[in-house]
């Protein structure tokens, strides 16, 4: 089974509290998640595989090691995922990018896809799906299988918030992917809604309602 990581970095943390606050207004809500996702960004690169090579530097030469192994894609899932692909672009900025859209059906609460737009050379990535939230875990779910479904065989989660019925869902149908979190949460309430959570991340993110 996949592992949960729950990143409790004290400055993840700390953004992560004004992020919930309901009083931050969205310019700011939009640089918080930015950096966060930087910051979740260094921990989920730590098994990236290295090589070393040999180089001058002003002074001799030196032995130092450069990333190796597979790429990176970051597939954000529409459209509050776009809120967290900067932050790690920056430390990144070799990634590739694919969009994956969903939308949750207000009454059976399932995700519908209509739109998927992926690097052609998903198969030779590691790929990290990108959603602020996981809730039910139905677009994470959807997402992950999308991807498999093309060729996809190396798959990571990223979310700031979860609630455990979401980890248990994408743990059950994907049991290859872990998964990183700013924080686990209590719960979904009788709406679907993380609790206590921070509301939705795509209106805080655009300003919308």
């Amino acid at each position: 089974m996949g592992n949960v990581y729950v990143l409790d970095h004290p400055l993840i943390q700390h953004k992560l509290t004004y992020i919930r606050n309901k009083k931050t207004g969205t310019k700011e809500f939009r640089e918080l998640v930015d950096e966060v996702a930087g910051l979740m960004a260094f921990e989920i690169t730590r098994d990236m595989p290295t090589e070393e090579i040999t180089i001058e530097t002003p002074v001799t030469e030196a032995k130092t090691k450069i990333l190796s192994g597979k790429k990176i894609g970051l597939v954000p899932i529409l459209r509050a995922g776009l809120g967290m692909v900067d932050g790690i672009l920056r430390l990144i900025p070799a990634a590739k990018v694919g969009h994956v859209g969903l939308y949750r059906d207000p009454n059976t609460l399932k995700p519908v896809e209509y739109y998927i737009k992926l690097p052609s050379d998903i198969e030779e990535r590691e790929l990290i799906v990108i959603d602020p939230m996981l809730a039910t875990g139905g677009s994470a779910n959807d997402a992950i299988h999308s991807l498999k479904k093309r060729g996809a065989n190396n798959i990571k989660l990223m979310c700031l918030i979860a609630a455990p019925e979401g980890v248990e869902v994408i743990q059950k149908d994907h049991p290859d992917v872990d998964i990183y979190l700013a924080a686990l949460d209590e719960k979904l309430n009788e709406k679907g809604y993380i609790v206590p959570g921070l509301g939705d991340a795509g209106d805080r993110l655009f300003g919308t309602k």
